[in-house]
């Protein structure tokens, strides 16, 4: 995120996209097409394939990846919430909210209150401003003003920006309180129960890889902001066991932001990719085949892991591919690192076979071993 969106002040040219990046990646997506917005869950997601170009194109240049998988044929029906469960979330976020935040501070001081006197009433900013640059504009001040003000305050659905491969991504946590003392904590509020005081291990994990998100942007402010720190612990509120009633849990996101921090820098910049593709390159759902929309997408390089399928619209299509391709990368990233430089299933099985490959590789020599030891039971490699 640039310094001057965080301080609150507009970003100079310099610090935005520029004309030209802008109208090309409208090109991208279309002319008439509305930009998808990029958010904390998407971002997370990119983190944990920085290598895969093809997502950071498409999400940079604001392509629905939903509608275009499916106008390639590839469509991904595990994506969404149902609308039940869409509804049955904002009421739950609109009981812990209710009454100026009552409930939401009272869980805060009980999980990461540290001694400090319970909350009384909290300062509610209003965040209202025109586009997602005007809202984080605003946001920053609002921070600064709460910090100064030595006081507790909520901001309801504030808006963070943060630079993802040389374009501005804004981001809007469900809630950040501000500390008599400076600090910052950013709120996540989920609809997946906590029962005995624990929930589902990937939910949790998948709740604190956003939330690191959240706190990366806001850390861009709070640099710029005097007393301010932003906690590396977020509260994670979700239901209490089969109940409607708020808990919470201290989640502390060290280790997802560090990930996230690095993971982010390596991205390509999306200028970089753009200038890459094929003259006329679109992936305009308007007025093409499918046919054409699938060249597009293949015109981009991606990285597909099976992690992909819980993360991206596209991973179906991805893993055709690489299951076309034989990619070890298919099966698992664990298993790509173990077999260093043999990138392909049918590399392995010639060198488990002894058709190829270097006798003293210690990875060509473990998978013959694992070939002898298979033979010797009775199944051999094929």
């Amino acid at each position: 995120m640039s310094e001057s969106l965080g301080s609150g002040r507009p970003p100079t040219p310099e610090q935005k996209p520029t004309t030209a990046l802008r109208r090309r990646l409208a090109e991208l997506r279309g002319p008439a097409t509305p930009a998808r917005p990029l958010d904390a869950r998407a971002l997370a997601a990119l983190a944990a394939n920085p290598g895969c170009r093809r997502r950071a194109l498409l999400d940079g240049a604001g392509v629905d990846k939903g509608a275009l998988a499916e106008a390639i044929g590839s469509p991904s029906a595990a994506f969404g919430q149902s609308q039940f469960a869409f509804m049955r979330g904002n009421a739950f976020e609109a009981k812990v909210k209710g009454d100026g935040g009552t409930e939401l501070l009272r869980l805060l001081h009980e999980r990461m209150g540290a001694g400090a006197e319970p909350p009384g009433q909290a300062l509610t900013p209003d965040l209202a401003a025109a586009g997602p640059e005007g809202r984080a504009a605003r946001t920053a001040l609002a921070l600064r003003e709460a910090t100064e003000s030595g006081g507790w305050a909520l901001l309801d659905h504030p808006m963070l920006a943060l630079e993802v491969a040389g374009s501005p991504a804004y981001l809007e946590p469900d809630a950040v309180v501000v500390h008599p003392d400076g600090r910052w904590t950013v709120v996540e509020i989920k609809s997946f129960p906590m029962i005995d005081a624990a929930a589902d291990a990937s939910k949790v994990g998948a709740a604190a890889r956003q939330s690191a998100v959240y706190v990366l942007a806001l850390e861009r402010v709070a640099v710029l902001t005097k007393g301010a720190s932003v906690d590396h612990s977020v509260l994670l509120v979700c239901p209490k066991d089969f109940s409607n009633l708020p808990t919470a849990s201290a989640i502390d996101v060290r280790k997802q932001l560090a990930v996230t921090r690095r993971q982010l820098t390596r991205l390509a910049r999306i200028e970089d990719i753009a200038d890459e593709l094929p003259p006329g390159t679109t992936f305009d759902l308007d007025g093409q085949s499918g046919a054409s929309l699938a060249t597009a997408v293949e015109a981009v390089p991606a990285v597909y892991a099976p992690e992909c399928l819980a993360a991206c619209e596209l991973a179906f299509h991805c893993r055709g591919r690489a299951r076309d391709e034989g990619t070890v990368t298919a099966l698992g990233r664990s298993l790509r690192g173990e077999l260093g430089a043999l990138t392909t299933v049918g590399e392995v099985l010639a060198a488990a076979r002894g058709e190829s490959g270097d006798p003293a590789d210690p990875t060509v020599a473990a998978v013959r071993r694992a070939a002898a030891l298979r033979a010797e039971a009775g199944a051999p490699c094929r």
